[in-house]
C-alpha cells in the first residue's frame, strides 16, 4: 500500500513556489499531484498556511482551506476552481486561494493534505479552525509539502 503523498510539478518540496502564485501576482494555486490515497477515504482536504507569519501577523496565516475533495482526484491544476468541493475562508477574509504575500522576506508555506473517512458538513464561511474541529477523529492519513516564497 502506497503512502499518501502530495507533490507539485511546479516546485520540489522545500523549494521556491513560482512567483505567479503569489497574492499580488496571478494569485492562483500551484498545480498539485496526489497519490497513495488510502482505501476507505471518503474525502480529501487541503490546508495551506504560513507558520512564519507568527512574527509579523501574530498568528499562523491561513491561505487556503478546501474540503470534501473527491478522493479519486489525482491532480489539482493551477488556478483550480473546485466544483465538487468546498473552499473555506482564508485570512485575507476571502473564500478560496489567497497566495503567498510575506511582508518581511522569505516565508515557508505548508501544503497539508488530509485523507478523511467522511465528508464534512461545513459551509463556505468556515475557516481552518472550523475545518480542524469537524475533521477531528476522521483523519485517516496526511502528508505535507512545503514551499518558500519571497516577494
Amino acid at each position: 500500500m502506497a503512502d499518501l503523498t502530495l507533490t507539485s510539478p511546479a516546485f520540489e518540496d522545500g523549494d521556491s513556489i513560482p512567483d505567479e502564485h503569489g497574492y499580488s501576482a496571478e494569485n492562483t494555486n500551484p498545480p498539485l499531484e496526489i497519490d497513495g490515497v488510502p482505501t476507505g477515504a471518503e474525502s480529501l482536504a487541503l490546508v495551506v498556511d504560513d507558520p512564519d507569519a507568527r512574527e509579523p501577523a501574530g498568528k499562523i496565516w491561513d491561505h487556503w482551506v478546501v474540503w470534501n475533495v473527491d478522493p479519486e482526484l489525482s491532480e489539482i491544476p493551477a488556478g483550480w476552481l473546485p466544483t465538487n468541493a468546498v473552499e473555506g475562508r482564508n485570512d485575507f477574509g476571502e473564500t478560496g486561494w489567497g497566495g503567498p504575500q510575506p511582508p518581511d522576506g522569505e516565508h515557508t508555506y505548508r501544503f497539508l493534505l488530509y485523507a478523511l473517512d467522511a465528508e464534512l458538513d461545513l459551509d463556505a464561511e468556515a475557516d481552518k479552525d472550523d475545518f480542524f474541529g469537524a475533521a477531528e477523529g476522521h483523519v485517516v492519513e496526511k502528508d505535507e509539502l512545503t514551499g518558500t516564497y519571497v516577494p
